[in-house]
C-alpha cells in the first residue's frame, strides 16, 4: 500500500511537523545593570573642623553653636596633634554638659526602633538600612548597659559622621 503519492504526503507531513514542532524558547528579561554601593558611599568629602563642630553641637544641643564656643572648640582641636583623639575629647566634653539634649534610657528602651531611626537621621542624615536597624536593635536589646549617651558617642565619632 505504499504508493508514490502517500510517500510524498508522508514526507510533506514529516516536514510540516518538523517545521512547526517544539522550539526552544528563549526567555528575555528586562534587567538593567545596577551598580550597588554601600549606603554611605556618596559621603566622600571630609568635613572641616568647623563644619564638624557646628554639626556636632547642633546634633547634641539642638541649637546652633555660639561664635565664642566655636572658637574655643577650634582652638582645642588644633592644639592636639591627633585629630581623632581631639574629636573624641570634644564629644565627651559635650556629653558631660548639662544642656545636652539626650533621650532618657527609658525612652530609648520603650521604642528602640524609633530611637535608632531618629539617631540615624540626627547624626548621619539618612535612614538605616534593614540590616543596620536589625543589628542595632539586637545590640541595644541584648545589652542592658547600653545608654543613649553611648549610642550618641558612637555615632558622633563614626567615620560616616566625619563626611558629607
Amino acid at each position: 500500500m505504499n504508493t508514490p503519492t502517500s510517500g510524498k504526503w508522508a514526507a510533506s507531513l514529516f516536514l510540516l511537523l518538523l517545521f512547526f514542532s517544539c522550539k526552544q524558547e528563549q526567555d528575555v528579561y528586562g534587567i538593567n545593570d545596577l551598580t550597588i554601593l554601600p549606603v554611605n558611599s556618596e559621603k566622600d568629602k571630609p568635613k572641616t573642623s568647623s563644619q564638624y563642630i557646628s554639626i556636632l553641637h547642633t546634633n547634641l544641643f539642638q541649637r546652633a553653636i555660639s561664635p565664642n564656643r566655636m572658637l574655643e572648640a577650634l582652638r582645642a582641636i588644633e592644639s592636639i596633634g591627633d585629630k581623632q583623639i581631639a574629636y573624641d575629647i570634644l564629644v565627651s566634653k559635650y556629653m558631660n554638659d548639662g544642656d545636652v539634649v539626650l533621650p532618657s534610657e527609658e525612652e530609648m528602651r520603650e521604642d528602640v526602633e524609633e530611637f535608632i531611626r531618629e539617631t540615624y537621621k540626627r547624626f548621619l542624615v539618612r535612614s538605616p538600612t534593614e540590616a543596620e536597624l536589625t543589628w542595632m536593635r539586637n545590640f541595644i536589646n541584648s545589652r542592658p548597659n547600653v545608654t543613649p549617651e553611648l549610642v550618641y558617642f558612637a555615632f558622633a565619632t563614626s567615620n560616616e559622621h566625619f563626611h558629607y
